[in-house]
């Protein structure tokens, strides 16, 4: 697929059908700009998935809205979105993490019954088959109506899913949210199936085309206002909604894309690096080309030489041009993880966790493994985690301030093992100590061959009855 065609693809699965005005999840109102007069503001349009309500968060930012939402995929209240979805916050914001939406939009990447579904519940990985469109998961993917170990290896046509997510350039999806009902339930829209994608072998006699392999029969589409029926033409990226026949997605609805970005926004925007290029100095996430240059600043230990394909940033700037002009580039994939139980709350956004010092921020998913539909704020949610509470902690290892681990996803399990799990890295190391997210544990009687300052290890310990933490086995993680 050429990089122009999947750029435009992955833009159209982001903004697609976003329109209208979502100003979501009461609790918020008014019409502050969200800022004081000490703090830089910003203004334009910030994409990324939702990590709280009362309003709304999306990329750490707690934006103000008035309760409405607006989409092609019925959504229509704030009742019915999830941690997870993808939206577009259109609005201001500023330093304070305080902002105020004048709209927000939302819009599936994917609609359709599950063919088939794959998850490896101790690597935290699977996939989905939906409409010929490969969908993978991973531990930051928010699941509603039913968990990944019971979607593994359901016979096909049990379930209808919707996928909020990233493209990515080998024209699978990444899945933020994956949301799951039973074939003969809705999602509250007309269209059983959505798919985006790049138009290829199309038959402008049989009216018909592909995308990512899947046939698409658009003999009694309807184009939207921007794009005709004589528009089509292989490489451009199409939104198609309508029925399944007989394995073809008989099209009611074809869409192209809106422009997801003004000239000169401010823009906060998550996604997936595809299409590096080092010597430019570009990437492109969710269809918008990124330029690095002198001025760009690198978060959480993120360098410009650690830039992979594939990798999950959140990248702030200006967008002239049709360039994203980043000023901030930070890393959203973890690099470390901890099983362990709240030992104490020291304060609304610190836990200890069986010795470890997890810090919540307002990008922070909190979820639980119990499923119900239930809206909580974000207030609900931190105060939901309560002393004793096993958990399962996704998130990036930081050094400064003694070494602590800031958390990207917190799931609440309600069925722990008595012992204690992270992956790391070794910050310090003696004879007798090793210390990972800044817990000085004891060696016991485990093996500290190989080990060193730097190496990424998987250590299962436990707390002895003196109180001191213990290295029952320790690794290095391949």
């Amino acid at each position: 697929m050429k990089r122009n065609a999947l750029s435009v693809a992955i833009k159209f699965a982001i903004s697609g059908a976003l329109v209208g005005a979502l100003a979501a999840c009461g609790g918020g109102g008014g019409s502050g700009s969200g800022s004081s007069d000490s703090a830089d503001t910003s203004s334009g349009s910030s994409v990324g998935p939702v990590s709280g309500f009362g309003s709304v968060y999306v990329n750490g930012t707690r934006f103000r809205t008035d309760g409405s939402v607006t989409s092609d995929d019925g959504v229509e209240r704030e009742t019915q979105l999830e941690k997870g979805m993808i939206l577009k916050v259109r609005g201001s914001w500023d330093d304070r993490g305080e902002g105020e939406a004048q709209r927000v939009d939302y819009d599936d990447t994917i609609r359709g019954p599950l063919t088939s579904a794959t998850w490896d519940d101790v690597e935290k990985t699977g996939a989905l088959i939906v409409a010929g469109q490969t969908v993978r998961l991973d531990g930051q993917t928010v699941f509603k109506g039913l968990s990944p170990v019971d979607l593994n290896g359901v016979a096909a046509d049990t379930y209808r899913v919707r996928v909020s997510g990233w493209q990515l350039d080998d024209g699978s999806f990444r899945a933020s949210f994956v949301g799951v009902k039973a074939i003969g339930v809705d999602f509250d829209d007309d269209n059983e199936v959505e798919i985006e994608g790049v138009v290829e072998n199309l038959d402008t006699d049989a009216q018909t085309f592909t995308i990512n392999g899947f046939p698409v029969d658009y003999t009694s589409a309807v184009f939207d206002d921007d794009l005709n029926r004589d528009d089509l033409r292989d490489g451009i990226a199409v939104e198609v909604e309508g029925n399944l026949q007989g394995g073809v997605l008989v099209a009611r609805e074809i869409d192209d894309e809106d422009d997801l970005f003004d000239d000169d926004d401010d823009v906060e925007i998550a996604g997936t690096v595809y299409d590096f290029d080092a010597g430019a100095r570009t990437f492109f996430i969710n269809g918008i080309q990124v330029q690095i240059n002198g001025s760009t600043e690198f978060d959480d230990g993120l360098r410009e030489s650690s830039i992979t394909n594939g990798l999950l940033v959140k990248v702030e700037g200006e967008y002239r041009n049709g360039l994203l002009i980043a000023e901030e580039i930070e890393p959203r994939d973890g690099d470390a993880e901890l099983e362990g139980v709240i030992e104490s709350k020291p304060d609304g956004e610190t836990l200890i966790v069986s010795g470890v010092r997890v810090a919540l921020t307002s990008g922070t998913l909190i979820e639980d493994d119990d499923d119900d539909d239930r809206i909580t704020m974000r207030t609900q949610d931190i105060e939901s985690l309560n002393v004793g509470d096993f958990l399962e902690i996704e998130g990036r290892q930081r050094s400064d301030d003694g070494g602590f681990l800031e958390a990207i996803k917190v799931e609440r399990e309600d069925d722990g093992d008595d012992g204690y799990e992270m992956e790391g890295r070794v910050t310090a190391l003696s004879s007798t100590t090793v210390t990972v997210m800044g817990l000085e544990m004891l060696r016991g009687s485990a093996d500290f061959s190989g080990i060193e300052v730097g190496s990424d290890v998987e250590v299962d310990y436990f707390r002895n009855s003196g109180g001191d933490y213990v290295v029952d086995e320790i690794e290095e993680d391949d």
